[in-house]
């Protein structure tokens, strides 16, 4: 089956508001918006994708560099408040994490829109040769507007972590 398996197109987040995961994700990420989709409750084919019944949605794909992001918003059935201080050690996907080239930088523009943080980065594990190259990385994590944990991670010449490819990087 690996030899099938291309690679991850998406990751798929609920939040309770379309409009301020909007904010986040396009205004302040700097995603591009590929599509927009909603459903009305009575969609058997979406209730039995999901494992749902009568359930009714807002949809929205974003691009951000590598990956898209799938975002919802279910009208129905609509969950239960989310505890904003989850803790990332429960079972299921903790994080998403976003790969910065000045996470100094990009941690600052954050703080500034309004976003939380666990701790601020610690570059002390990031070092500097004698011909200025950097080595090492260097990570925080951080809360989107309704909870939700994401990773900044800016990495360098290093033996432990690769770096992703980079073909476009958004502006934040």
């Amino acid at each position: 089956m690996r030899k099938h398996i291309q690679g991850i197109q998406h990751i798929g987040v609920s939040v309770p508001d379309m409009d301020l995961a909007r904010k986040f994700y396009i205004d302040l990420l700097g995603a591009k918006e590929i599509a927009g989709f909603e459903w009305h409750a009575g969609n058997a084919f979406i209730d039995a994708m999901v494992g749902l019944e009568n359930s009714a949605a807002k949809q929205l794909l974003v691009q951000l560099g590598n990956t898209h992001i799938e975002i919802f918003e279910y009208s129905a059935p609509r969950a239960d408040p989310q505890d904003p201080d989850e803790g990332v050690n429960r079972f299921g996907y903790t994080h998403i994490c976003l790969q910065v080239d000045d996470i100094r930088t990009v941690h600052r523009r954050m703080l500034e829109a309004g976003i939380r943080f666990h701790a601020a980065p610690d570059y002390s594990t990031v070092t500097v040769d004698a011909d200025g190259q950097k080595h090492g990385y260097c990570a925080t994590y951080a809360r989107d507007y309704f909870g939700n944990v994401f990773e900044l991670l800016e990495i360098h010449k290093n033996d432990d972590l690769p770096p992703i490819p980079i073909r476009e990087t958004a502006e934040i």
